[in-house]
C-alpha cells in the first residue's frame, strides 16, 4: 500500500488526467469523422482478418510478413470485445498516450526532482507531437510508450539492479520488437549499454551479466515464435517483418530528388513503389503472398541500392533533406486527421501550437544535452536511442513520424535544461540573500 501511494501521488495523477483530457478533446474535435486509410487501413484489415479468418493476412487468406504483429493483434483484441469501431482504438490510444506522459513525469522526477518532473509531465501532456499519434490508427503511440518504458526500466535497473526490473525490461523489449520491426537495433543498443555499465562498474558486473542473459532470453522468447511463423509462411527467415526495401526504393529515386516533381510534395521523403518503380511492381502479382512479399522487397532493395550507387550527388542531396525533414515542426502525413480535416478550427489551432512549442522543445533539449553531460551514465541509453533514431531517419528518410520514438526523450533533455536553469537561479537567489 505504501508503494502504491508513492506511485499514485498528486503530481502523477494530475499529469495523467491533464494528458487524458487533452487527448479526449483532440479526438472529439480534430478526429471526428476519421476512418482508416493507408497504413491504418492495412492494420485494421489485418485485425479483421485475424478475427474473421484466423489469419494474419492483409489480402484474404494470404498470410503476410509485411507488418509487425503486435499492433494488428491489439486492434483485433479490442474489436473482439466491442465490435469493429475505430473510434474505440482512439480511446485506447488516449490512455496509452497518457501513460507515456506519466512515464515522462516519473523519469524526469527521478532525474531532476518532483518540480521539474511535474513540468516535464505537463509539457508531454500538451505536446502535439505526442497527442496527435493518439488520434490515429498507426503503431506510433504504442511503440513510443513501450520504448520509453524500456528506457525507464533500464534507468531503474541501473539504480537498483533487481531481477524484477530485468524481467520487466526483457518483456518490454520483446513487445517493442513485435510492435515495429527494428528490435534487433534496440537489442544492439542494449548490448552497448551493458558494455558501458560493465566497463564503468555503475552496476556490479555480476548484475550486468545477469541482466544481459535475462533480457536477451525474454526478448528471444517473444520474438522466436513469430520468427518461426514467418519461416513457415515465407519459407525463409524474416525477423519480424519485411519493408526495408519498400522504404528504400520509395526514398531513393529521381522523383524524391526533383524539385519540380509534384510541387515538392515528395521532395526528400517517400513515394509509393507504384509511382517510383512501376516496372518493378509489375513483375509481381497483385495477390502477393508471403514468399512473394519477400522476393518483392528484395527486388525493391536491389533497385534502390543500384540507384544509390549510380547517383552519388543526388544521394548527398537526399541525405541533407532527410536530416532537415526529420526536424520539421509540422507534419504532412496524408492520413493524419490534422491533414484530412485541415479547415477545422481545432486542426488549425493544433498546427499553430506545433509551430510554437516544437522549436522551443528542440532548443531546450539541445541545451539540456550540453548541461547534463556530466550525468551521461544515467542518460547513456537515451543518447543511444536518439542517435539510432537520427541515423534511421538519415538512411531511410526524415519525417516527424520517424522522429516519434524520441519525442519523450527530447522532453526529458528539455527537462534537464529547466533543472539546470532552476539551479542557476536558485544559487543566484541564495547569493543575493547572503549579500543582503
Amino acid at each position: 500500500m505504501k508503494s502504491l501511494r508513492s506511485v499514485l501521488t498528486l503530481p502523477a495523477i494530475s499529469v495523467f488526467l491533464v494528458a487524458l483530457l487533452v487527448r479526449f478533446a483532440y479526438n472529439e474535435t480534430v478526429t471526428v469523422g476519421y476512418y482508416p486509410l493507408h497504413d491504418s487501413l492495412t492494420y485494421q484489415t489485418i485485425a479483421i482478418n485475424i478475427l474473421q479468418q484466423h489469419c494474419f493476412c492483409e489480402l484474404s487468406h494470404l498470410p503476410t510478413v509485411d507488418r509487425a504483429p503486435l499492433w494488428p493483434a491489439v486492434i483485433a483484441a479490442i474489436y473482439a470485445v466491442i465490435g469493429i469501431r475505430s473510434h474505440a482504438i482512439l480511446l485506447f490510444l488516449s490512455f496509452v498516450g497518457s501513460g507515456t506522459c506519466l512515464l515522462v513525469y516519473y523519469f524526469a522526477r527521478d532525474l531532476f526532482g518532483t518540480r521539474v518532473g511535474l513540468i516535464a509531465g505537463l509539457i508531454a501532456a500538451i505536446y502535439p507531437f505526442l497527442f496527435i499519434y493518439d488520434g490515429w490508427l498507426y503503431s506510433e503511440s504504442l511503440y513510443i510508450f513501450l520504448l520509453l518504458a524500456f528506457c525507464y526500466s533500464l534507468f531503474r535497473l541501473q539504480r537498483t539492479p533487481r531481477w524484477q526490473l530485468m524481467v520487466l525490461s526483457g518483456i518490454l523489449l520483446g513487445l517493442a520488437s513485435l510492435e515495429r520491426p527494428n528490435g534487433v537495433a534496440t537489442l544492439a543498443l542494449f548490448f552497448a549499454w551493458l558494455a558501458v555499465m560493465f566497463w564503468t562498474k555503475v552496476i556490479p558486473r555480476r548484475k550486468v551479466l545477469q541482466s544481459g542473459v535475462v533480457v536477451t532470453l525474454l526478448f528471444l522468447a517473444f520474438v522466436t515464435p513469430w520468427l518461426i511463423r514467418n519461416y513457415l509462411v515465407a519459407h525463409t527467415f524474416v525477423f519480424v517483418a519485411t519493408g526495408d526495401g519498400k522504404v528504400l526504393v520509395g526514398a531513393y529515386n529521381k522523383e524524391t530528388d526533383d524539385i519540380y516533381f509534384s510541387n515538392k510534395v515528395y521532395l526528400g521523403t517517400w513515394l509509393r513503389p507504384e509511382e517510383s518503380v512501376p516496372n518493378v511492381v509489375k513483375e509481381f502479382p497483385a495477390q502477393c503472398a508471403a514468399p512473394c512479399e519477400v522476393a518483392r522487397d528484395n527486388a525493391y532493395k536491389a533497385t534502390a541500392l543500384q540507384w544509390i550507387k549510380q547517383h552519388p550527388k543526388q544521394v548527398e542531396d537526399l541525405l541533407k533533406l532527410h536530416i532537415a525533414g526529420m526536424w520539421a515542426t509540422t507534419s504532412a502525413e496524408a492520413d493524419l486527421p490534422l491533414n484530412r480535416f485541415p479547415g477545422r478550427i481545432s486542426s488549425i489551432l493544433v498546427v499553430d501550437w506545433m509551430k510554437i512549442i516544437t522549436p522551443i522543445i528542440f532548443a531546450l533539449a539541445a541545451l539540456g544535452f550540453v548541461v547534463t553531460l556530466k550525468r551521461w551514465r544515467e542518460l547513456f541509453f537515451i543518447y543511444l536511442v536518439i542517435l539510432e533514431t537520427i541515423a534511421e531517419c538519415i538512411v531511410f528518410y526524415g519525417i516527424p513520424r520517424f522522429r516519434a520514438p524520441i519525442e519523450p526523450l527530447l522532453i526529458l533533455l528539455a527537462a534537464g535544461a529547466l533543472w539546470w536553469l532552476f539551479t542557476i537561479f536558485s544559487r543566484k537567489g541564495r547569493l543575493q540573500s547572503v549579500g543582503a
